[in-house]
């Protein structure tokens, strides 16, 4: 691996880590206060209509992934021509969902506030619903494409200072603005004009450091696999937005509310996890276009491991925690109560963390551009996941949209660790398995390890002294469990660490 690829690959992982601490720290900052000042339902509410909002996202028909895999051998190639040809033909494209999403957000206030009318009036969800949707219209038709440049060329870690900076200017104003007594509109509303921003900045940076023709004419599509990316996208959307849309439509506010609090603890972990492989994708996009395939592998192999260790350590100490967590967030709420739901939160917790044993393989299929041959999997994703959460959902409840997606995750993972070895990278099934063995009883050792510690508690200082213990304990056996089946990579990883902590002490 040369020099600049590993100084990216570094920026890239650094700002990543920092932005998704951050993004945890004002996710479970922001909820709290709003729950706190306006309750259960309209925390419910404003979850729910994000999650619908979200939905706008399929019309973009998986170009996200698309076009940084068109750009990586352009890049490579510093072919200017081909690279302003494929940015003009992106933003083309977003600016027309852009225009789809205006019409889809009038349908949403014509049919929306009808759902929850029983809660709140017409003018209240209708006039929340067009506050919301300012921000997310602005990034598709103003600087998502920019985004993704930087994102092929391994500059990602610009678009991470950057809403870094938003993300904690937005939590510091908007919890000032509710402690003041304003109205959930204006502090949406507010919200809304710092993330607008966002693609202003990436706009700027990207005309000054770039030698962009948004002139340029192109006779022929220069986005090759342009409808390509249309399955994996739609099951990347509605895995994400299925659970919350099934719970509006066939349970309460309530419920939404619960599983917004825990899938943003969660989900919280999963973006702490999925930190370390920002520029992953961009690096073995550069490494697959230059035909580097022994270091492919080799790059691979490391980060599939490190990728099902950090997973089974981080969400093992989740489904330990994250329920003590929540009764500690929720005290003082009125139904405090109805958000503790231990069987939720386990399943959850399984279902997130196979979504992230998903990562590695899905990269690679992704980077390679093997959107089409994947693509009957991706259909089947979400269908399993709606089918068993609609059936489940009536007498199961949260419990129900949760095992619905924990199978479908668990079948794509499958999927494309099985795939990827027959058709890109070329390794025995057996390193898969025996990967998953050392998941296994790493998980199995950390909870029976732990079973006997206290973990009811009623303070954050209470609760981060029962997680250090138990994150302590857990790390020590996974390392050990880890030493044992994968000695090579443990050992190099442990003096790597070793040797930063003696770098850092040196200074």
């Amino acid at each position: 691996m040369n020099e600049m690829r590993k100084i990216y690959l570094r920026r890239n992982t650094l700002m990543s880590i920092v932005f998704e601490i951050l993004t945890i720290i004002c996710g479970f900052i922001l909820p709290r206060y709003i729950l706190l000042y306006f309750g259960s339902d309209t925390n419910g509410l404003v979850s729910s209509i994000s999650q619908f909002l979200g939905f706008i996202s399929l019309c973009e028909l998986g170009m996200g992934a698309v076009v940084p895999a068109s750009l990586y051998k352009p890049l490579a190639e510093n072919n200017q021509n081909k690279i302003s040809s494929i940015v003009v033909s992106a933003q083309r494209f977003y600016r027309f969902i852009g225009i789809l999403m205006l019409i889809y957000i009038a349908a949403l206030i014509a049919f929306y506030p009808n759902l929850v009318k029983d809660s709140f009036n017409f003018t209240f969800t209708a006039s929340l619903i067009g506050i919301v949707s300012i921000s997310i219209f602005a990034q598709y038709f103003f600087g998502i494409t920019y985004s993704l440049l930087l994102k092929a060329d391994q500059k990602q870690y610009i678009s991470f200072i950057v809403n870094s900076v938003t993300l904690v200017l937005n939590t510091l104003i908007s919890v000032a603005l509710i402690k003041w007594g304003y109205s959930i509109h204006t502090v949406k509303l507010v919200s809304a004009i710092i993330f607008v921003a966002r693609p202003f900045f990436l706009t700027i940076y990207v005309k000054k450091h770039y030698a962009l023709n948004l002139e340029i004419k192109y006779k022929d599509e220069p986005i090759k696999q342009k409808w390509n990316g249309i399955a994996q996208h739609l099951a990347s959307t509605v895995q994400e937005k299925t659970d919350t849309i099934i719970l509006t439509l066939f349970s309460t506010l309530l419920n939404v509310s619960v599983y917004g609090v825990y899938f943003m603890v969660i989900n919280g972990m999963r973006g702490l996890v999925y930190s370390l492989t920002a520029g992953m994708s961009a690096l073995i996009g550069n490494m697959l276009a230059r035909n580097e395939k022994k270091e492919l592998v080799a790059v691979f192999e490391k980060f599939e491991w490190v990728m099902h260790t950090l997973t089974t350590l981080i969400f093992t100490i989740t489904g330990l925690l994250v329920v003590p967590f929540v009764q500690v967030y929720t005290n003082g709420i009125s139904d405090a109560n109805d958000y503790i739901v231990p069987g939720f939160a386990l399943i959850m917790s399984i279902a997130i963390a196979a979504r992230c044993i998903q990562m590695p393989y899905n990269v690679v299929v992704q980077a390679a551009g093997h959107f089409k041959e994947t693509q009957a999997s991706a259909i089947i994703e979400p269908v399993v996941n709606i089918m068993i959460s609609v059936i489940m959902v009536f007498k199961f409840g949260l419990v129900g949209v949760a095992i619905g997606t924990l199978v479908s995750m668990i079948y794509r993972v499958l999927y494309l660790a099985f795939y990827l070895m027959k058709n890109i990278i070329y390794i025995k099934a057996g390193s898969f398995f025996k990967q998953l063995l050392a998941d296994s009883m790493s998980a199995f050792i950390m909870v029976f390890s732990v079973s006997f510690i206290n973990i009811n508690v009623d303070s954050y200082i209470k609760w981060i002294g029962v997680a250090i213990v138990i994150t302590f304990i857990c790390g020590i056996e996974c390392i050990g469990i880890n030493i044992i089946f994968y000695k090579k990579y443990a050992i190099s990883s442990i003096n790597l660490f070793i040797n930063k902590l003696i770098r850092i002490g040196g200074r």
